[in-house]
């Protein structure tokens, strides 16, 4: 059991099925699938929950009754809430706009500049996961990194040219379209630094790709039917932090991703569902 620390949003989702793929100019008819939790903090905690670690949430939500029941909810699966911050005003909903093929498109509103204030100590955590893109979390993950040797800090590549300092870089294909003109090794560390030790390049249902200084490995993805694809990142994300709590090398942390990535997929959620639960609690 880990004691892990999640930098990332936790949301209210609306959710629309549409009758048919998404087209610039089309008319569409759509259901209503109501409100379901998510954000990158839902989806690659509640997992990490199940599998017996101590999870917290450092994130944001508004003043209102969405941000309550965003609270209630995440608390009453077993996330640790208290260090989520509540800005004055109102927390909008995320819209997922999704396809009969289970791809989704998210509508979101621009959230408030969220600031980072003091970082924890760092003696109590075990390891550091940030996706999102609050000020400051460049300096938390530096002074993770530079107080306690024994905290892995793991992080997403952002949209933009943010500095991520980590131990292990993750980023899909998609992100990474237009951006890298250099070895993924060499853009890798410009944007991590010297305490880089792994690259991870995600390709959907072609696996994965670790880099490293010492070279590349592949590792490839575990199949399944995909219902939606909400969540598949980070519920990768999240099986890579696992691997990496328990000591695993990194090929096997990878697996571990892809394993929990297919269970995503494979739900009609954004959260983890019942299947990757029952894995996790009888394993």
């Amino acid at each position: 059991m880990a004691n892990i620390l999640l930098l990332a949003n936790i949301n209210c989702d609306r959710i629309l099925r549409l009758d048919k793929p998404l087209q610039t100019g089309g008319r569409f008819h759509y259901q209503d699938g109501g409100l379901r939790l998510g954000g990158g903090g839902a989806n690659t905690g509640l997992g990490l929950v199940w599998a017996k670690h101590n999870v917290s949430l450092v994130s944001e939500v508004g003043s209102d009754d969405i941000g309550d029941w965003i609270l209630a909810k995440a608390s009453t699966l077993g996330l640790d809430c208290r260090l989520v911050h509540r800005f004055s005003g109102n927390t909008c909903e995320m819209l997922l706009v999704m396809t009969p093929d289970g791809e989704r498109t998210i509508i979101r509103p621009q959230r408030p500049i969220f600031e980072l204030s003091h970082a924890p100590n760092w003696q109590h955590w075990d390891a550091f996961y940030i996706n999102s893109s609050a000020n400051g979390a460049d300096i938390w993950a530096q002074d993770a990194i530079d107080s306690n040797p024994r905290c892995k800090v793991i992080a997403q590549l952002a949209k933009d040219q943010r500095k991520r300092p980590c131990h292990v870089l993750i980023a899909s294909i998609t992100d990474m379209q237009g951006r890298c003109n250099q070895a993924p090794w060499s853009f890798a560390q410009s944007i991590a630094g010297d305490a880089l030790q792994y690259f991870i390049v995600t390709d959907g249902d072609k696996g994965a790709i670790a880099y490293s200084a010492e070279g590349e490995q592949h590792v490839p993805a575990v199949m399944a039917e995909v219902v939606d694809t909400t969540g598949a990142g980070d519920a990768y994300a999240a099986g890579v932090i696992h691997g990496l709590c328990q000591n695993m090398p990194i090929f096997e942390a990878m697996h571990q991703g892809a394993l929990w990535a297919s269970f995503a997929v494979a739900t009609p959620s954004s959260i983890p569902g019942e299947a990757l639960k029952k894995h996790l609690t009888s394993s």
